[in-house]
C-alpha cells in the first residue's frame, strides 16, 4: 500500500538525515569514567535483558561525520535520560516490522537492505536517548506533571517525547502515548544519567501532518476523514508535509551561519555568560482542531466515508458561517467559503497538549512546580493559516481545560479577583481534547491533530466578541518560529535556552513577521523561574543602531484602536521613535519618540520623567485610584496589568512602579489589511536597548466605553 511505500522510504532516507541532526559529533574518550560507579553502558551491559539493545548501541555511530559509536557516548560524561528496551521489546518491534512488511522475519538478518537496517538500528537507539548537556536528566518524578506533555529537550532524533498517565493505575507511565516504562525497573540512577527500562520500542511516527492526514484518505480511516478531505480539497496538503528549512539547517550545521554571539560585547550587559546562541534549527509546525467524522455523521445523517467536501461547504453555507465568503468550487482560493472553514482550523503553531496555553506568572500563579494550579484565566490569540484571522485560546481554573474562542463575564472590577464569575452557552466556544488517546495518536513529527466537541468558524458573533475584546500580544507569540523551536519559554536555565540570539535579515531571516536590520543585535531573553516583571516571565531586548519591524496580527472588525506598548523600564534601556502603518515600506512616524527609561521612580526617571506619567500608588480609594488612571491617560501612559504578576519582587504589576505602559496611536484598522510597528533607535549609543514584551490593540468600544471602563486587568 502507499502508506507501507513511504514508510520504506522514509526508513531509507532517514540514516542519511540524521546526519545533520542533533546527535553529538564526536565523543571525547578522555572524560570516560574511571571509577567503579556504573555508567550507562556498563550498567546495560551488566545486564542481560538489554544485551540485544547495547548490542545496537556498538553499531550505531553518533552522526555520519562520526566514527564515535553510542556506546562510547554513553560512557563518557554527560546527563543522560535512557529508555532502554528490553531483548523481548525489541524483538515484538522487529515483529511489528513483519506486520508492516519492511522484512520477512523478526530477525536482523531478514534485512536484505543494509540501508534500511543501519536506519532501523537508529531508529530504536536515537529516539531512545536525551542528552541533557550540562544541565538534566528526566527521572519519572521530573516528568511533566499534565498528561500528554511533552519532555522538554528532544531525544538524538530530534523529537520530543510525550509522557502519558493512565488515571486508574497511578504507577503506569508511557512514553510517546503506548510505551510503557516498567513499574518495577526505572529510575536507575548510574554515573552519567539515569536508565528506565521500557516494555515496548520508544519509536515515533516518522510522518508529517501532510502524510498522515493522506494516509487517513487512503485507508478511509476515522475520526478525522472530512477533515483530511477538506484539507487536500483546499490544497493544504502540501503546507502540512513542511518539517523543517533545509536552507538553514545546512547553513547552521556547517558553520555558514555562526552558533553564538559575544552578546556582552554588543551591549547587553545582562547576558550571565556573555554569550547568546542562535537556534539550532529552523523547523516549520502546525496544530489541528477537527470536528471528528462522527459529528459530520450527525450534522449530516450520512456515514463519513460518503460525505465530500461540498457537502461540507453546504453545511457552512447553510450555517451562516462565513456569509462574507465566496460561494464557488474554487476550493483553492483564500476567499472561498470552504477554504476559510478549513484554514481556519490550522495554526502554524506546533502546539503539544501543555502548551496550547502558557501559564507563567498570571496574578496567583506563579508556580512552575505546579503547572496544573490555575487561577485567573490566561488567553493568547493567535493567526490562522490561510485568510488572516485570530483564534482565541482560552484557559482557566472555571474552564477547567483549554477552550478555543470562549468569552465568559470575568469578575475585573478593581476590587475583585478576575475570575470567570459565568459563561453563557452561545460563548463557551470549542472545548480542545487534550488529554484523550488520540492525541499521541496524532502527534507527528511536525504537529498535532485536537479533537474538538463544537464547530469552529469565524462567524459574526466570534468577531464581534474578539472586537470587545483588548488584545494583548505576549511579542514572542507572533512568532511560530519561537513554538515551533522550543525557544519561548523552554523550561530550562542554561545560557542556551536562557539567551537566543537572532540573526539579522543579511544573514538570515530567521523570524518571518519581524525584520532586522544588520546594525543590531537581538537577543530572546527566556528567564525562566527568575521570577521577572515582564509578561510570562520573558523578554526580546535589542541594541546597535537597531530598526526593527513587526508584523502585528489581524484586527477581528474594522475599527478605531489604541495601539500599546509596555515597557518594563531600567536604566539600560534608550528611546526609540516608533512608526505605524499599513505600507511598509513608507511607514509614518507616530508621536514622539519613546522614552523607554520613562517609570514611576524618581531614581531611575528623574522627578520630571515621574511628573510626566503622572504615577502614583493605588490608594484603596477607587474614585481616587480611577482619577491616577485618568490622569496618565491623559499624558499618555498606563499602569502595568493587575493580571500580571511580579514574582521577584511579589508585586502586581500594576502595582510596580517600572511598568509602563505607553499609548503610541489610536487608527482606524481594517481586518483586511497588514499593519507594522517600526521601532528606530534616536541615540548617538548603539548599547542602549530596545525593550520588546507585550503590545496591545484595544477597540475604542473597551478604552472610551461611556457605561463601562476599561479594567485594570
Amino acid at each position: 500500500m502507499r502508506y507501507r511505500d513511504e514508510i520504506c522510504q522514509i526508513v531509507m532516507t532517514f540514516f542519511g538525515m540524521l546526519a545533520i541532526m542533533a546527535c553529538k559529533e564526536t565523543v571525547d574518550t578522555s572524560a570516560r569514567y574511571v571509577f567503579n560507579t556504573n555508567t550507562v553502558l556498563s550498567y546495560l551491559e551488566k545486564h542481560e535483558d538489554y544485551s540485544e539493545y547495547v548490542d545496537l548501541m556498538n553499531r550505531v555511530k553518533v552522526s555520519e561525520m562520526s566514527e564515535s559509536s553510542v556506546a562510547q557516548l554513553m560512557s563518557a560524561r554527560g546527563h543522560y535520560t535512557v529508555f532502554a528496551p528490553t531483548n523481548e521489546a525489541i524483538h515484538n518491534y522487529l515483529l511489528q516490522l513483519v506486520d508492516e512488511k519492511l522484512i520477512t522475519s523478526p530477525s536482523w538478518d531478514a534485512f536484505t537492505d543494509s540501508t534500511k537496517l543501519d536506519s532501523i538500528r537508529r531508529i530504536i537507539i536515537c529516539n531512545s536517548i536525551i542528552d541533557g548537556g550540562d544541565e538534566v536528566f528526566y527521572e519519572t518524578a521530573n516528568f511533566p506533571v499534565a498528561d500528554n506533555s511533552e519532555i522538554s529537550i528532544s531525544n538524538m532524533n530530534g523529537r520530543k517525547l510525550t509522557v502519558h498517565y493512565v488515571d486508574n493505575e497511578p504507577d503506569s507511565i508511557y512514553i510517546d502515548g503506548n510505551c510503557p516504562i516498567n513499574k518495577h525497573n526505572r529510575d536507575i540512577y548510574v554515573l552519567n544519567g539515569i536508565i528506565h527500562q521500557m516494555e515496548k520500542v520508544v519509536a515515533p511516527t516518522i510522518i508529517s501532518l501532510g502524510g498522515k492526514l493522506r494516509e487517513v484518505i487512503d485507508k478511509q480511516e476515522g475520526p478525522y476523514l472530512v477533515t483530511a478531505r477538506c484539507i487536500l480539497s483546499c490544497g493544504y496538503m502540501d503546507t502540512l508535509d513542511a518539517v523543517r528549512d533545509e536552507v538553514y539547517e545546512h547553513l547552521r550545521q556547517t558553520g555558514v551561519l555562526p552558533s553564538r554571539i559575544n552578546a556582552t560585547s554588543a551591549g547587553l550587559a545582562s547576558v550571565s555568560e556573555g554569550y547568546a546562541y542562535a537556534p539550532e534549527h529552523r523547523k516549520y509546525g502546525f496544530t489541528i482542531f477537527a470536528e471528528p467524522d462522527e459529528w459530520w455523521e450527525e450534522q449530516l445523517g450520512k456515514p463519513a466515508k460518503e460525505i465530500t467536501p461540498a457537502d461540507v461547504k453546504q453545511w457552512v453555507v447553510d450555517n451562516q458561517c462565513y456569509p462574507d465568503a465566496v460561494n464557488d468550487n474554487n476550493y483553492l482560493d483564500e476567499n472561498n467559503v470552504l477554504n476559510q472553514w478549513i484554514s481556519y482550523h490550522i495554526l502554524p503553531y506546533r502546539l503539544s497538549a501543555d502548551r496550547l496555553v502558557i501559564h507563567y506568572n498570571e496574578k496567583g500563579y506563579y508556580a512552575p512546580s505546579h503547572p496544573s494550579s490555575y487561577t485567573i484565566p490566561v488567553s493568547e490569540h493567535l493567526v490562522t493559516l490561510g485568510k488572516r484571522r485570530l483564534l482565541r485560546l482560552y484557559e482557566s481554573r472555571e474552564s477547567e481545560g483549554v477552550y478555543l474562542n470562549r468569552f465568559p463575564k470575568l469578575n475585573n472590577g478593581r476590587k475583585e479577583d478576575g475570575h470567570e464569575a459565568y459563561c453563557l452557552p452561545s460563548r463557551v466556544g470549542c472545548r480542545v481534547d487534550k488529554d484523550g488517546p488520540l492525541v499521541s495518536k496524532y502527534n507527528m513529527e511536525n504537529g498535532f491533530i485536537y479533537s474538538i466537541d463544537a464547530p469552529l468558524s469565524y462567524n459574526d458573533s466570534v468577531r464581534n466578541n474578539l472586537g470587545r475584546q483588548r488584545l494583548r500580544y505576549e511579542v514572542m507569540s507572533l512568532f511560530p518560529e519561537a513554538m515551533n523551536n522550543d525557544i519561548r519559554r523552554m523550561p530550562l536555565s542554561s545560557p542556551k535556552y536562557q539567551y537566543v540570539w537572532f540573526y539579522d535579515d543579511t544573514q538570515y531571516k530567521y523570524l518571518e513577521n519581524m525584520s532586522i536590520n544588520e546594525n543590531s543585535v537581538f537577543v530572546y531573553f527566556n528567564a525562566y523561574a527568575l521570577g521577572w516583571g515582564s509578561n510570562q516571565g520573558d523578554e526580546l531586548k535589542g541594541v546597535g543602531r537597531y530598526e526593527v519591524v513587526l508584523r502585528l496580527p489581524p484586527v477581528p472588525r474594522r475599527g478605531v484602536y489604541e495601539l500599546r506598548y509596555r515597557v518594563l523600564a531600567t536604566t539600560a534601556r534608550g528611546v526609540a521613535q516608533l512608526y505605524f502603518g499599513d505600507n511598509l515600506n513608507n511607514l509614518p512616524v507616530v508621536g514622539i519618540p519613546v522614552d523607554l527609561v520613562l517609570c514611576g521612580d524618581a531614581s531611575r526617571c528623574g522627578e520630571s520623567g515621574v511628573r510626566r506619567c503622572a504615577w502614583e500608588p493605588d490608594s484603596g480609594d477607587d474614585d481616587y485610584d480611577a482619577e491616577i488612571d485618568k490622569r496618565m491617560r491623559n499624558n499618555g501612559f498606563m499602569k502595568g496589568e493587575l493580571g500580571v504578576w511580579n514574582g521577584s519582587t511579589g508585586c502586581r504589576a500594576d502595582g510596580y512602579k517600572h511598568i509602563i505602559r505607553h499609548l503610541v496611536t489610536r487608527q482606524t484598522m481594517d481586518p483586511d489589511k497588514i499593519y507594522y510597528i517600526k521601532f528606530k533607535s534616536v541615540l548617538d549609543s548603539d548599547r542602549k536597548e530596545l525593550y520588546l514584551d507585550t503590545i496591545e490593540l484595544c477597540p475604542k468600544e473597551v478604552y472610551d466605553s461611556p457605561e463601562t471602563p476599561e479594567d485594570i486587568w
